[in-house]
């Protein structure tokens, strides 16, 4: 599926111009870290979509993933979040584990893109999805983000009804290989009053929810509200800050994002889940980030005690 995983990337990238509304797995027991960390804290992971993003179409950075792995060392990072794209070659499971060894940092899951919503390409996916989740299953990792695609329009009752249908099958092979699946969102799916979203939560309540902050916000939509609303519901969560120009920042905590507010908030629904911090780089640096993970890192243990 890696043409979808492009689609994905694609209109990531194309709307990052856009202007912002105002505002752990491997070879280690996943009970070391837990749902939670040893101190009863949330796991706080890093996405590695900051390296991932040099290696277009496929996103597969496994040239540099010792890289990732020895900045996420530093910054003190509980565990790495991975691209589906490398979860498809043998070879990259060993090594991810070889790494994981090595510098003691689980894989705790992966994000997946699929435009679930096109009922054609469900064998496909569903094969792919189960090669995907297995190895998964290998790292002992606990996450799959899920996102269902972006149609390029407001979604169909049949569009939803076929993307609804996947999701479920998705969270049956998830549930046979010990990993929980979470709906995951970029904008396309909380805009429009969050019209995808509660076309996919209306039809598959059991689901699991994950949101990015950052594209809550720029969809409109107030992450104090939504955790509010849905914070019941979330077992995972991802971290990004943006300038009131929408553009994302180097680091969490640079930004306009009310994160004081939302960790209250957090608090206030019991979330027990797992998060990540996910950078992305808008000013086409994407090397020398080691500084960023630390200085992310140490504001989300001063904001949210993680």
């Amino acid at each position: 599926m890696k043409n979808n995983g492009y689609s994905r990337r694609k209109f990531v990238k194309a709307t990052t111009c856009l202007a912002g509304t105002a505002m752990v797995g491997s070879v280690f027991p996943m009970e070391a870290f837990g749902g939670n960390g040893t101190n009863g804290n949330v796991v706080l992971s890093g996405h590695l979509w900051i390296y991932a993003s040099r290696f277009p179409p496929d996103w597969d950075c496994t040239p540099i993933l010792e890289q990732v792995f020895d900045d996420f060392a530093y910054s003190g990072m509980q565990g790495v979040e991975i691209m589906e794209s490398m979860l498809r070659r043998p070879e990259s499971i060993s090594y991810l584990k070889e790494l994981a060894d090595k510098y003691g940092i689980p894989v705790t899951g992966c994000s997946y893109y699929g435009d679930m919503w096109d009922r054609s390409q469900h064998v496909e996916l569903v094969e792919d999805i189960e090669l995907v989740v297995e190895n998964l299953h290998k790292l002992n990792a606990k996450t799959f983000g899920i996102t269902v695609g972006d149609a390029g329009h407001k979604k169909t009752e049949s569009e939803l009804d076929a993307q609804a249908d996947l999701v479920r099958k998705i969270i049956a092979i998830c549930e046979k290989n010990d990993v929980e699946a979470n709906l995951h969102n970029h904008n396309f799916e909380v805009e429009n009053n969050l019209h995808d979203f509660k076309g996919t939560i209306e039809r598959v309540p059991e689901i699991k929810l994950g949101p990015d902050v950052s594209w809550l916000v720029r969809a409109g939509v107030d992450p104090v509200w939504f955790i509010r609303t849905y914070g019941e519901r979330m077992v995972y969560l991802h971290l990004r800050d943006q300038h009131h120009d929408g553009k994302w920042t180097r680091a969490l905590g640079e930004g306009i994002t009310d994160f004081p507010a939302i960790a209250r908030e957090l608090k206030k629904v019991g979330f027990k889940g797992r998060a990540a911090i996910e950078l992305a780089a808008e000013d086409n640096v994407v090397t020398a980030v080691r500084e960023d993970w630390k200085k992310s890192r140490d504001y989300v243990q001063n904001v949210f005690g993680w």
